[in-house]
């Protein structure tokens, strides 16, 4: 992992996980001034609640999700319910 990719990853998703805040503590003394700046940013942001802390689902789970909801669900349980209002 790069701080960059962790920008990036953070600011797109608008989560930080705690391990990824962990990571930033540990290698704090490596990163370089535009580096450091990156990284009050992040902190601005989390402060502002630009970012969460939290965690990311997968792509996969979400895709299940997705999939539950609108294909299997209507066709289950959810099924009879519509059918009787």
């Amino acid at each position: 992992m790069t701080l960059g990719e962790l920008v990036l990853e953070a600011l797109s998703s608008g989560v930080i996980t705690e391990p990824e805040i962990d990571w930033l503590i540990s290698e704090q003394s490596r990163f370089s001034r535009p580096e450091q700046a990156a990284v009050q940013r992040l902190g601005r942001l989390l402060d502002q609640g630009g970012i969460q802390l939290g965690c990311r689902l997968s792509s996969k789970l979400l895709r299940h999700r997705q999939v539950r909801d609108e294909w299997i669900e209507p066709l289950g349980r959810r099924r009879g319910v519509a059918q009787a209002a």
